[in-house]
């Protein structure tokens, strides 16, 4: 996720320490995969979106404009690509993220990736933006090789947070007194940058062992963005897991969170890095 990373238990991402061992990957942690659609709405408005550099340079390193956006749930990333001229496809297995997407003007089918039939269509990238910890690793390379035209390009990102120093300490401290067995706390003492990069070099083994790829890279981009103390809570419940809580719970950490931004004067800036492992897909 963007911000609060889940606890082990409840379905781990890159940069909380999760690997590639199936019994413990996030793909298979479906009830918090499919809790993201229970407020689209929300998931829509309240994610961040993601830097327009790192957009332009998949965009000039792939061989056209067809992108299979995988994951697309409501179509934040797809917008992206559309507005700087692409054509896109989103998969989704989510129907209710699907029908956003729709709704946004991105075409969707509604399907598990590893599962999605392309019906012999082939794209010139396959992105994933914030969702291939929910794809199987091995299944999804193999699958995104396979529809990707000569020289296509694999491209997956994740956003790392990294808040101020002051209202990192004031949020760790509130998942320790709301959450004391959680390892959410834990997740806040420092930034998460490094822990998302061995994310993608896990990623990036998987993409180098199928040898249909060219050597993968791992491509960086640093931005900020503001918030409010609203435009903060509203964020926190579209995070892994958290509608897995107790709804005492969540209002206990909702009020925790928000009297943290309250004290720092009602607003804060995130400082965000986008990570991206990527690959071209072998000519022959």
């Amino acid at each position: 996720m963007t911000t609060l990373p889940p606890a082990p238990q409840e379905g781990r991402e890159p940069g909380t320490g999760a690997s590639y061992d199936r019994a413990q990957a996030s793909h298979l942690q479906r009830q918090v995969a499919e809790g993201f659609g229970n407020d689209a709405g929300r998931y829509d408005r309240a994610r961040p979106t993601y830097p327009s550099d790192l957009v332009d340079r998949i965009i000039a390193t792939s061989p056209g404009r067809d992108v299979l956006d995988v994951g697309c749930g409501t179509g934040i990333s797809a917008r992206l690509f559309q507005a700087a001229g692409c054509r896109v496809l989103g998969v989704d297995p989510d129907p209710r993220m699907a029908e956003l997407a729709r709704q946004g003007g991105t075409e969707t089918e509604v399907a598990r990736f590893e599962d999605w039939d392309p019906a012999g269509r082939t794209f010139d990238a396959v992105i994933a933006a914030q969702a291939w910890h929910w794809v199987d690793p091995v299944a999804g390379v193999a699958k995104a090789a396979a529809v990707l035209r000569p020289a296509g390009r694999l491209a997956v990102f994740w956003n790392a947070f990294d808040p101020p120093r002051d209202m990192r300490e004031a949020f760790a401290g509130v998942f320790r007194r709301v959450l004391p067995d959680s390892a959410g706390g834990g997740l806040w003492d420092r930034p998460l940058l490094e822990a998302y990069r061995a994310g993608c070099g896990r990623l990036v083994g998987v993409i180098r062992q199928s040898g249909s790829f060219g050597e993968p890279e791992e491509w960086l981009s640093y931005w900020e963005r503001p918030y409010t103390r609203n435009e903060w809570l509203d964020l926190v419940p579209t995070t892994g897991g958290f509608d897995q809580r107790p709804e005492a719970i969540q209002q206990e950490l909702l009020e925790g969170l928000g009297a943290a931004v309250d004290a720092a004067g009602g607003s804060f800036t995130m400082s965000y890095a986008t990570v991206a492992a990527t690959a071209a897909r072998l000519i022959a």
